[in-house]
């Protein structure tokens, strides 16, 4: 029996099922008395620091852990678990971690995007038997914006690189603690995490130790879902955003089946977009929640959720807040969840005010659970403009004129599924999402959406040199050298 401490944040239930893949069977700490009696502790901390500290103080666990770890029983942290190690974090001044291990916890300073999302590798420094099996070239998932400075090197397992060498691992004892994901970082993770379970006790290094690592550019697999006119969930594809053919809406499979089948055949990450979400109460869509329930228990890489992320007020008056839709979708399965239409009326209040308001989607899901965790889904089309002088939005000089003849043009953003233009551009919807707390961008392009011709690459240009977040290109790939080309002309993390 593996006891877990699940304090409310975030998506444990990928961990819960990677142990019960595994084999073993899982027991939810709900008091004190858990962790006493516990035999092996895991500790997947998701979120931020502050809120995670002080969930801990309310249900009075911080106590008992710091009694556990002192007596260096058999314990697995888990990214912000690692984090919480360590006396405080620069994220959230002023609040005490559990100050096993001297040193604390700094924000990424590089000029690279941060957070840090995806695979990258680890340098082993000291034996472990969380290694046996492992020839040390293997890359694992990381998502953080924060990483840990210890100050003593004994206490650290392993290093990675991003702008510069982190702490990655950390070891003393039997108290063990990774910043990356083993739950979500496939074959390699789980072969780690069964290490820790099966309570191996001798230290292994790994066959080779590479000189320095390197963060994997993604290939992110995304399944357009919705309702078809019998009221099953279909994964779809569209022709610039037009999901029918012949009056029938695509029918490309089940969403769970092709999940695991993407997953099989080496996909980095699994975005779920609920094209649906924007008309429909997702705490009312059961179904959608299933899936994410059943597909987190055959993929073992990051799930997206994006489809309704807002407030909503029922038929019987009930308001439910964008942070409560969130937080379903988290303890469904979903690791990250997308906002896509929302984002925009949230960018223009913003704009009108000048202010941040600090209760939108945005500011409170990524104050509660992270801003690696909010991704925002932009809709852009191409507009073209006769005078660029006379336009006050982001204009891009253009390669590919316009019909008559414009060399210039900007990307107007759309909501309802592209339905309906607004007056703001991509380049300063991006800048205003970040500002607020969002972590990532997914880029779409309705002008190539389908088309199989290629990015828009000068969307892309212009969105990732304007944010420091990670960017995700989306829409028109049609082989392999469309994602080549992104890579190489443009500052783009991952392609979907």
């Amino acid at each position: 029996m593996i006891t877990l401490l699940d304090y409310g944040a975030g998506n444990v239930r990928s961990v819960i099922n990677a142990i019960e893949h595994l084999g073993e069977a899982v027991k939810i700490v709900a008091s004190a008395r858990d962790i006493e009696t516990a035999g092996q502790l895991v500790f997947p901390g998701v979120g931020a620091f502050g809120s995670m500290m002080h969930r801990l103080q309310e249900l009075k666990l911080v106590a008992p852990l710091r009694e556990y770890l002192s007596a260096d029983r058999p314990f697995l942290g888990i990214c912000l678990g690692m984090q919480a190690l360590f006396e405080g974090s620069q994220e959230a001044p002023g609040v005490p971690g559990l100050d096993f291990l001297p040193g604390r916890v700094v924000r990424f300073n590089t000029d690279l995007s941060v957070p840090h999302i995806g695979w990258n590798g680890i340098r082993a420094l000291q034996p472990s038997p969380l290694f046996a099996g492992m020839n040390g070239q293997e890359r694992l998932y990381f998502v953080h914006s924060y990483h840990v400075q210890a100050d003593n090197d004994t206490d650290v397992l392993t290093m990675t690189d991003y702008g510069y060498p982190f702490v990655s691992a950390v070891q003393r004892g039997q108290v063990v603690a990774t910043q990356f994901h083993p739950e979500k970082s496939g074959a390699a993770g789980l072969t780690l995490l069964a290490n820790f379970l099966a309570g191996k006790t001798i230290p292994t290094t790994p066959e080779k130790t590479p000189e320095r690592t390197s963060l994997a550019k993604r290939i992110v697999a995304c399944l357009d879902v919705r309702a078809n006119d019998q009221g099953d969930l279909v994964v779809t594809k569209g022709d610039q955003y037009d999901v029918r053919e012949a009056g029938e809406v695509r029918n490309l499979g089940k969403p769970v089946t092709l999940a695991q089948r993407y997953f099989e055949q080496g996909a980095d990450e699994i975005t779920f977009l609920n094209i649906t979400g924007f008309r429909d109460f997702p705490l009312e869509d059961l179904p959608m929640l299933e899936v994410l329930r059943r597909t987190s228990e055959r993929v073992f890489v990051p799930l997206t959720i994006g489809g309704g992320i807002r407030d909503y007020t029922d038929a019987a008056g009930h308001t439910y807040s964008a942070l409560e839709v969130a937080g379903a979708y988290f303890r469904s399965g979903a690791d990250k969840v997308s906002i896509g239409s929302d984002a925009v009326l949230i960018a223009e209040a913003y704009l009108k005010t000048g202010t941040a308001s600090g209760k939108s989607a945005i500011e409170t899901i990524s104050r509660v659970y992270g801003n690696q965790a909010v991704v925002i889904s932009v809709d852009p089309r191409r507009i073209y403009v006769e005078n660029p002088e006379a336009c006050r939005h982001a204009l891009i000089k253009t390669d590919y004129p316009g019909p008559a003849g414009e060399r210039y043009c900007w990307y107007q953003c759309t909501i309802k599924g592209g339905r309906e233009g607004r007056d703001l551009d991509a380049v300063t919807l991006a800048r205003v999402c970040e500002r607020l707390g969002a972590g990532e961008i997914l880029l779409n392009c309705i002008d190539r959406d389908g088309t199989n011709s290629g990015f828009d690459i000068e969307l892309i240009k212009a969105v990732s040199t304007a944010v420091t977040i990670p960017v995700i290109a989306s829409s028109g790939a049609g082989n392999p050298a469309h994602f080549q080309n992104v890579f190489v002309q443009t500052e783009a993390e991952a392609c979907l």
